[in-house]
């Protein structure tokens, strides 16, 4: 296979799958925080007095949530940028 060819192909591969984890990778925090923000939103409205407690628990837990976005965010950076199979690309030519 010509040397050319597979980096556009390893190129390509790159390109889609960084795609595909940034699409994934936000879907499910995107839900899981409209989730708990409305379960917290539910939880003020039946029980104004604890609203400090719950308001604190349910930043944390939306800062653990997004971070899952964050990884999946570095990852595709990584595939596209810093990509482990460009050295072995480029050690073929």
């Amino acid at each position: 296979m010509d040397t050319i060819t597979l980096t556009a192909l390893v190129a390509m591969a790159s390109i889609v799958t960084a795609g595909i984890t940034i699409a994934v990778g936000c879907i499910g925090p995107a839900l899981s925080e409209g989730k708990s923000v409305a379960s917290a939103l539910n939880s003020l409205a039946q029980q104004p007095d604890a609203s400090p407690t719950i308001t604190r628990t349910l930043y944390i837990g939306l800062a653990m949530i997004e971070s899952t976005a964050i990884y999946s965010f570095v990852i595709s950076i990584i595939l596209i940028f810093a990509n482990p199979f460009w050295t072995y690309i480029i050690t073929l030519k």
